[in-house]
């Protein structure tokens, strides 16, 4: 009969609004699997706030995420920071410590291959896309492979309408934006991430902006195409537009083309900020019915997804609904624990992270294709 898990010392890079109502919460949910060490944070005032309700020592609270990830005194990081984690996603690796990473893993594919490189020893890295975790999908995943595989897929189709954030977390009584991150970094922070962004896609404003809303959020039904489909094999079609002409910053994106098999898909995301309820529809249609998980915002803990399985019963149609309240978050973590104690790779590792960003390259190619937007970087190549 075996023991109790191992306890695995974690420490946390990055304070922000998923650290707050997931990450951090779920960590102490499972502390029959993880005990946090330490914490960093730019802000000192959210810094002090969160050492004292984990109960992490002040001299383990950091200033600099760096220094806490090369300090050492921990058994794995999580990096929820803003922005791209190449660089302290490496400097875990090359001290030897497990990384559970935030979408995106990195910018550009160069900060991948150097993540690669580092990571030749095993299954190091999980990148965050917990939708993969989550128990409706990987039924969907079950069924599907009952049904024949992928090849079994005529066509694919995605609809995100993301509300805004104050619609997805009104519920969450968050505390205001901190004011004491200081302006240097700030500014640090903005100018290499701007540089990164040079390095991946160019100069052009549009394609910035696509690209942005691609790694950040599009990545996670990227990731969920690659789980069931693999990854498009064919951009084809992209367009973004304006809700208004003074509508938000960001667009809305449309993308479809051909999956491997020889499939269509298409993803259309909608910027709505006014939009009562996140929802995130997928749906794999196939010759005999379909398989529609419904997903609500991400910040509603043991909130269910829904999957909805759609087939031919006696001289009629048949819908099946299969919802769980295990949260995929918390089922990320223990797939990250098993990653960390026994070697078992992680859905998304390195060369995944690296094939959505590749994806994404791909999707900003195509937009300058079609709009004669000026594209650099790696996307141009």
């Amino acid at each position: 009969m075996s023991g109790p898990a191992k306890r695995i010392r974690i420490a946390v890079a990055g304070l922000g609004i998923i650290a707050h109502t997931a990450h951090l919460p779920l960590l102490q949910r499972r502390g029959d699997l993880f005990e946090i060490v330490a914490l960093a944070d730019l802000s000192p005032s959210r810094l002090a706030e969160a050492g004292h309700r984990y109960g992490v020592d002040p001299e383990r609270r950091y200033a600099d995420a760096a220094r806490m990830v090369t300090d050492g005194g921990c058994d794995a990081v999580l990096l929820a920071t803003s922005g791209s984690h190449g660089d302290l996603a490496a400097l875990a690796l090359r001290a030897g410590v497990p990384v559970l990473c935030e979408k995106p893993l990195a910018h550009t594919l160069a900060e991948t291959t150097r993540l690669t490189e580092l990571n030749a020893g095993g299954a190091a890295l999980m990148v965050g896309y917990m939708k993969q975790y989550d128990p409706a999908v990987a039924e969907a995943a079950r069924l599907l492979t009952e049904l024949g595989g992928p090849q079994r897929v005529h066509a694919v189709e995605v609809t995100v309408l993301h509300a805004g954030g104050d619609r997805q977390l009104s519920f969450a009584n968050l505390p205001p934006a901190p004011a004491d991150v200081p302006a240097e970094e700030v500014a640090r922070l903005a100018g290499t991430g701007a540089s990164l962004l040079d390095a991946a896609v160019g100069a052009d404003p549009g394609a910035r902006t696509l690209y942005q809303i691609l790694i950040n959020s599009v990545s996670h039904d990227l990731s969920l195409l690659r789980l069931f489909t693999g990854a498009p094999a064919t951009v084809e079609h992209v367009a973004t537009w304006p809700l208004v002409p003074d509508g938000p910053v960001e667009p809305s994106v449309e993308i479809s083309g051909r999956l491997p098999n020889g499939a269509r898909y298409g993803i259309r995301w909608l910027n709505l900020p006014g939009y009562p309820a996140y929802r995130e529809t997928v749906t794999l249609h196939h010759a005999h019915g379909s398989l529609e998980l419904v997903f609500p915002s991400p910040y509603l803990l043991n909130a269910p997804t829904t999957l909805t399985v759609v087939d031919h019963h006696g001289d009629g149609e048949r819908r099946a609904a299969y919802r769980s309240v295990t949260e995929a978050f918390e089922q990320e973590l223990v797939a990250f624990h098993a990653m960390v104690t026994g070697g078992v790779p992680p859905l998304t590792g390195i060369a995944e992270g690296a094939a959505d960003l590749r994806t994404s390259q791909q999707v900003v190619r195509r937009y300058g294709e079609l709009t004669g937007a000026a594209i650099g970087g790696e996307a141009a190549g």
